[in-house]
Formats: C-alpha cells, sequence, structure tokens
C-alpha cells in the first residue's frame, strides 16, 4: 500500500482529491491531509509518506517551499495546480509529475500508475528535487534536463543537446561532447519537452538545437550543419518554418 499525503489551502479540493485517489486507485491509502507548508513539514517527519500531493498556489509559502525545507526527502511529488502554471516545464525538465486542476479520473490513474514503475532512490530523489528548485531560478534557454537512462537519470544542460534522433521507441540524444544517450522514449515527447528552448523538428527522425546549427544549405528540403559536423536533411515542408526560426533564434 502506498502512503499518500495531501497538501492543499483549499478544503475542497484537499477532499476532492481524497475522494478521486478512494474510487479510482486502490493502491493508494491517504493518511493525512495538510492545509499548509508548516503542517505538510511536520506531518512527513511523522507519517513518512510515500508520496505527496502538492499544490503549488499555496498563500505564504508555495509547494515548492516544501521541497526546500525538506533536507532529506525519501517521498515521491505529484504537484497539483489549477493553472497551466509557469512552472510546469521546469516541473517536466526535472522528471516529476503534475496534475491540471479540476483533476481528471484517468489522468491521475496514469500519475499514480507511474509510482509503481519509477522507483528512485533517496539520492535520485534529492536531485529532481534540486534540479526543479535551480530550473525555477533561472531562464529557460539555460535549463537542465533529466534524461532517464537505464540505470537511473542523467541531468543534461538543454543547451549542450545537439540533437534528438528517432529510433522507433527509442530516442538517441546527441550532446556537444559527442557522446549520445538513448532513451526509451518516443521522439515527439522530447518535441513537446523542449519546443521553447530554440529546438525544431526538421523532419519526422529528428529534432535539432537551433542554436547549434552551423549552415543551412539549400536544396528541395535542402539540410543543415551542426556544430558536431553532421549534416542533417530538412523535409520540404519544414523548409520555411526552419528559416523563420533561424532568423529568430535566441543564442
Amino acid at each position: 500500500m502506498i502512503k499518500a499525503l495531501i497538501v492543499d489551502d483549499e478544503d475542497k479540493s484537499r477532499v476532492t482529491l481524497k475522494n478521486l485517489i478512494g474510487m479510482y486507485c486502490p493502491n493508494i491509502e491517504v493518511i493525512e491531509l495538510c492545509d499548509s507548508v508548516n503542517s505538510a513539514l511536520a506531518s512527513i517527519n511523522k507519517q513518512m509518506p510515500d508520496v505527496v500531493f502538492l499544490d503549488i498556489e499555496m498563500p505564504f509559502h508555495n509547494g515548492f517551499t516544501l521541497l526546500e525545507k525538506v533536507k532529506d526527502p525519501r517521498f515521491k511529488v505529484i504537484f497539483t495546480t489549477a493553472y497551466d502554471h509557469y512552472a510546469i516545464k521546469a516541473i517536466k525538465y526535472s522528471a516529476l509529475d503534475y496534475l491540471l486542476k479540476p483533476i481528471d479520473s484517468d489522468e491521475l490513474t496514469a500519475a499514480v500508475e507511474k509510482l509503481n514503475t519509477n522507483k528512485p532512490t533517496p539520492a535520485q530523489l534529492t536531485q529532481n528535487f534540486e534540479l526543479l528548485l535551480s530550473n525555477l531560478k533561472v531562464k529557460s534557454n539555460n535549463a537542465k534536463i533529466a534524461i532517464p537512462t537505464f540505470d537511473g537519470l542523467q541531468m543534461v544542460s538543454a543547451g549542450d543537446i545537439v540533437k534528438c534522433t528517432a529510433d522507433e521507441s527509442y530516442t538517441h540524444i546527441t550532446l556537444t561532447n559527442n557522446t549520445k544517450i538513448t532513451v526509451s522514449r518516443i521522439l515527439k515527447e522530447y518535441e513537446e519537452l523542449l519546443s521553447d528552448l530554440n529546438f525544431f523538428r526538421v523532419h519526422n527522425s529528428c529534432l535539432i538545437n537551433l542554436v547549434h546549427v552551423t549552415k543551412y544549405v539549400k536544396g528541395d528540403g535542402g539540410y543543415v550543419v551542426m556544430t558536431d559536423g553532421s549534416s542533417v536533411e530538412v523535409s520540404r515542408r519544414k523548409k520555411n518554418d526552419l528559416l523563420n526560426k533561424l532568423s529568430m533564434v535566441q543564442m
């Protein structure tokens, strides 16, 4: 049984989420409802939950303050928010999960299912939380991304990614130091994750970092030359969009 804590300053939101968990997540036991960061800290120290459903927007201290105050995290976090929050991208970059209010039962069960498959160590939890807090303080172009590898997570600066290449259900991520990380995720996920960070999908199989384009060579669709020396073909239908993006790229 997974022990869960719900942290939200609104009583209705706390009760609604507890009821949803009761109806759709039989493997989760809600052990306490908290209305503030301070009450949540006391409960975490006493109850030792496995997961905390944490509201972002709360008076006095927001949900991120809780993570700053926990020195040795032993719990996973699923954020909850009523808005398409500015921090959603930072949460995604850090390989953490979130739910938008009003919470959908299917999205809730999907998030809970991830709890069963993803079992980070305390050190990895600390790394995730530190990465999130760091990304909240920097410009998005300097964000770091938590990339799931076969033996854990690798933290990579978005600016160090040259390109991402599809290989069926895998994605190969090429870095500026010529290393390659293979991830068991489809390219579409990285296209969505990196969409605000000067990345552009030039054809079905490749997503490039526009900052690392050194040359565009004309042709039917043409191709680009990257800083690692590789050439990447551009599809004909993406050509005009690419040229427009390159003219506006944030270096």
